[in-house]
């Protein structure tokens, strides 16, 4: 009986926590970018560092304005001045740009805007609130606090906010190293002119680099390797020996030259192989020594469907990353076209979701969903996810869409 969707991205991820965890190192903060913490990261100082003007105006004190909505004006503080031995006498307000330092004794600040200029002085044109307009020290982040936790992936805005606090180095995992080929002799690398009728182009190889490349991973290029059972064996014993991660392309099927699976069995263990799933029927997940195992199907389609459902949580769980677990963006909307389904097998079919003229979000296929059909994912910004037990779907139905992450944007 084949494993479920759900039931084989629960053994992924359970052999995931049960891995030794990546080590780690210091990196600069420039060199952070999607990397993953491996300690809280706690905040030396206070953000802001000292109360500071949210925008230009005048500081003023509550009890001066309640005398008089006219104040002289006592001098002007900017970004960047030193207002320690500062003199403000009462009765009197001070122009202040945003981002200078409010005097202690300021209970507002005014914006311009509610203010006119005459020759007596300031003239405030609405009562003030007290506190309006002032960033107060720490309202951003607090010293001493965690900013982010062990776990999380660094972001330019995650990166930006460490900068203001004048990290200059973090400590994070190292990458994951995943180690991949191809197997067939029917592959011929890109760039190079095809042999006979038979051959293709090895683009699975190709995209699954690019998908790792994105998931900065650290990736370890065996190439291509022939259908020939030695091979293939030593290929996976000199990737499990490199790599925490092995993923192969091609040869988890039942055809007669598909020898990856035999290999596998014979030098560690397959957890499951075979998914009730379309795309992606004939995946294997399994173990070499302390490496884990991904044997993807060969069909273009299902290697970028698989990866993206199965192979991606498992890579962001191994890397540490605490969010890897976080559902994607799902919801039901109607379909405006019929969709072909047979039951048996969940499946992910690429959809366009677009508003219609009514202004109501609905999804449309993309057409053929062939697993062959690698346009049809050029066209798509979601999968339609049909449930396995699910038969045809008729135009109008509810259906549940999946939005792409920016794996596949």
């Amino acid at each position: 009986m084949l494993l479920t969707f759900e039931q084989a991205k629960q053994k992924l991820l359970q052999a995931a926590s049960m891995t030794i965890p990546l080590a780690n190192e210091r990196i600069s903060l420039i060199d952070a970018l999607d990397r993953i913490t491996a300690e809280s990261i706690i905040s030396p100082i206070n953000v802001p560092s000292f109360d500071n003007s949210a925008m230009d105006g005048y500081a003023v004190r509550e009890f001066d304005i309640e005398k008089s909505k006219i104040l002289p004006l006592a001098g002007a503080i900017f970004a960047g001045d030193d207002i320690s031995h500062l003199n403000w006498p009462t009765g009197t307000c001070l122009r202040i740009m945003t981002g200078a330092p409010v005097p202690n004794e300021a209970d507002a600040v005014v914006m311009q805007e509610q203010t006119e200029i005459t020759n007596a002085g300031i003239h405030f044109l609405s009562d003030i609130k007290a506190g309006s307009n002032i960033r107060r020290i720490g309202e951003d982040v607090k010293k001493n606090t965690v900013v982010f936790p062990k776990g999380k992936r660094l972001t330019i805005p995650t990166l930006s906010t460490l900068a203001t606090l004048g990290l200059a180095q973090l400590t994070v995992f190292k990458k994951l190293k995943v180690a991949l080929f191809s197997t067939g002799n029917e592959l011929t690398p890109i760039g190079q002119p095809l042999s006979y009728s038979g051959a293709i182009y090895d683009s699975n190889r190709f995209t699954l680099k690019l998908l790792l490349t994105q998931l900065n991973c650290e990736i370890i290029d065996l190439g291509i390797i022939p259908d020939d059972p030695r091979q293939i064996k030593q290929a996976l014993m000199a990737a499990a020996k490199q790599a925490n991660l092995v993923l192969t392309s091609g040869g988890v099927s039942v055809g007669d030259a598909d020898y990856t699976k035999t290999a596998l069995e014979e030098l560690g263990q397959i957890n499951f192989w075979k998914i009730a799933m379309k795309p992606g029927k004939p995946f294997a997940f399994g173990q070499i020594g302390e490496a884990l195992f991904c044997g993807l199907p060969g069909n273009p389609v299902s290697t970028l469907v698989t990866f993206y459902q199965l192979v991606q949580p498992l890579i962001l769980a191994l890397s540490g990353n605490v969010e890897s677990s976080l559902s994607n963006l799902s919801f039901k909307v109607n379909t405006a076209t019929d969709l072909k389904k047979s039951p048996g097998r969940l499946d992910f079919q690429r959809g366009v979701l677009q508003t219609n003229n009514k202004g109501e979000l609905e999804v449309t296929t993309t057409g053929q969903q062939g697993s062959h059909i690698t346009q049809s994912f050029n066209h798509a910004n979601c999968f339609i996810v049909l449930d396995q037990e699910l038969g045809n779907v008729s135009k109008g139905e509810q259906v549940t869409v999946e939005l792409f992450n920016a794996l596949l944007k």
